[in-house]
């Protein structure tokens, strides 16, 4: 089913396959897909004037905010940009604007739209490729590639001026047939595999390199760097190499399917699909909330980026290499901790640019246990995965999972509480030896329990010190 069509319970279903709990956060982000289908529905005139309503997700780090964001960008097969809000505060006013944010966003769709044309044209480029090895394998001689001015596309238009080519005598044939049953010779064993490790030498474009770093600064008004038009003016160099067979058929597609993909039409379909369908999720927006007061130079930068966020966010046209885009129905997801500071100490404008508000609640016990083995590929079965490429089979027991579970939240409460994201460093340190020996080691299969879990883990957690260094 295209995923416009979801309706939000089956988007919330989507989710639950790779997100534990934060049901509020689901529906929520999971209503505001709907309503780009909804909106796509309204005639044009009241379409215009139909904005997405952003989202500000309240909650600790390592509970999902991130991960929901990814995943419904995934689902929607819209172009996703991650970035911090903290970054414009450390660049200050001399860094790049927060303008970058949409130049960005569209970088990101160009990419996507470039990945599917390239998909679309991988079976014509393939076969093209395939036509070309087979040329650089078994050359026709000239009679049989119409060489010669008589035979060219010049004497052909200009019959005058160029003798006419002379009927093929019987060596000319001779040597057709002969090229013609190399070629299927070879066009047999291209297909059986058996030329992978042969050479041939094909003309390749070398990219130029920088040399001159003065020319990849910006330009400040959200065109194309200097450097980017002076190297489209100056293609890169042309040079024979000789390569092998599945070499250059790789570097072949490439070439065929580059000629396939048209640039405008790739731009302009990167730009609807930036504007229509682009998500920007706003990390920690909390560490940019405060007004006034007197914290000085960082209190009021803070305000400052708060206030140059907010015509982008409100819905503002910005130019960029490939045209300009507008952000009026970019939908944004803004994210933050809001330990020390609240969403009130937010400009009110940019507090009424995010009406929909959600709160993720912290991971207890159940949530890691669940996080480990329940998800689509969860980190469990990666794991497996990851060691059965060496032959290892892991067995992982429900008490040894809980006991991970609970190892876990007692270090996230005994140090920094940083979420699921703690799982990943216990299961290092769990699989650890495993991992190390797994290509050369005669145990192929191991059984993961509690004790198991216990007698590599319990070492560091048991001393403070040690679990905050390590853990």
């Amino acid at each position: 089913m295209p995923f416009l069509e979801l309706t939000p319970r089956q988007i919330v279903a989507q989710l639950d396959q790779y997100i534990i709990g934060q049901n509020g956060a689901k529906r929520a982000v999971a209503v505001a897909l709907r309503n780009r289908f909804r909106r796509a529905l309204l005639d044009p005139e009241m379409r215009a004037d139909v904005a997405p309503k952003n989202i500000l997700m309240i909650g600790p780090t390592g509970v999902g905010k991130t991960e929901i964001a990814r995943r419904l960008a995934s689902l929607a097969n819209a172009p996703l940009l991650k970035i911090e809000a903290t970054k414009f505060t450390e660049l200050g006013y001399v860094g790049r604007d927060v303008d970058s944010i949409a130049r960005d966003l569209v970088d990101v769709a160009i990419a996507m739209v470039e990945k599917e044309k390239l998909e679309e044209a991988r079976p014509r480029a393939q076969q093209e490729a395939r036509e070309r090895l087979l040329d650089l394998l078994a050359p026709s001689p000239r009679a049989a590639n119409g060489d010669g001015p008589g035979a060219s596309a010049f004497g052909a238009n200009f019959p005058g001026l160029w003798p006419q080519s002379q009927p093929p005598n019987e060596t000319d044939r001779v040597q057709a047939e002969q090229a013609k049953r190399l070629r299927d010779r070879m066009s047999e064993k291209l297909d059986a595999g058996e030329l992978e490790d042969s050479e041939v030498e094909l003309e390749v474009e070398e990219k130029r390199g920088g040399g001159m770093p003065f020319m990849m600064m910006e330009t400040g008004g959200g065109g194309p760097d200097i450097g980017e038009m002076l190297s489209g003016m100056m293609p890169g160099a042309r040079k024979n190499r000789r390569m092998k067979v599945s070499e250059a058929r790789v570097t072949l597609e490439a070439q065929e399917a580059e000629k396939l993909i048209d640039r405008d039409a790739v731009a302009s379909d990167a730009i609807a699909r930036a504007q229509e369908r682009g998500i920007v999720f706003l990390d920690e927006i909390d560490k940019i909330a405060g007004r006034g007061g007197a914290g000085g130079g960082p209190q009021i930068s803070r305000e400052g980026v708060q206030r140059d966020l907010l015509p982008l966010v409100e819905g503002a046209t910005v130019s960029t290499k490939y045209g300009p885009v507008k952000t009026d129905h970019v939908l944004f997801i803004a994210a933050g901790a809001f330990h020390v500071s609240k969403p009130s100490d937010l400009i009110p404008e940019l507090q009424g640019r995010f009406p929909v508000r959600v709160e993720l609640e912290p991971l207890i016990e159940d949530d890691l246990r669940r996080i480990l083995s329940e998800p689509h590929h969860s980190l469990l079965q990666q794991y497996s995965a990851l060691l059965g490429a060496d032959g290892v089979q892991i067995e992982w027991s429900d008490e040894g999972v809980a006991e991970l579970a609970r190892l876990a939240i007692q270090v996230n409460h005994s140090t920094e509480d940083i979420g699921a994201r703690r799982l990943h460093t216990l299961l290092e340190k769990v699989l650890e030896e495993i991992a190390f020996e797994a290509p050369e080691g005669d145990e192929k299969k191991i059984v993961v329990d509690r004790f198991y879990v216990r007698a590599r883990l319990a070492h560091l957690i048991d001393d403070d010190d040690l679990s905050r260094m390590m853990l």
